[in-house]
């Protein structure tokens, strides 16, 4: 079993790459450990209330819901990236974990694989 990181750090709309990120973590989690960090941009998959379709895209980030069921625990969200996009306050929508990028940085030093979207 490997320690697999996927780090999403792009914005929800307008590319494919938050889906595509949840959808190789929910495929491989069950043959490897998957942590998922939301970082830079990434940290809008967070948000709550999204109405996706008034831009006429599909609406997955419901989708990340799905983390836990699938047993993958290790979800966290970039402190820094939240506080220069000024969303501390706000809710987040799926359970994460808050760090910083110390602990980042460390978390990420000890993933096998890392997948960046």
């Amino acid at each position: 079993m490997k320690k697999l990181a996927i780090i999403i750090s792009s914005p929800p709309h307008g590319n494919a790459k938050g889906r595509e990120a949840l959808d190789i973590a929910l495929a491989t989690s069950t043959f490897n450990q998957i942590s998922v960090f939301f970082v830079d941009d990434g940290v809008f998959h967070l948000l709550p209330n999204q109405q996706p379709d008034e831009i006429l895209m599909r609406d997955y980030i419901a989708t990340f819901n799905m983390l836990e069921l699938y047993d993958i625990d290790n979800v966290y969200v970039c402190e820094s990236s939240l506080k220069s996009r000024n969303l501390m306050q706000l809710p987040r929508n799926i359970p994460s974990k808050l760090i910083n990028n110390q602990l980042l940085n460390q978390l990420l030093t000890i993933q096998d694989v890392i997948l960046r979207f």
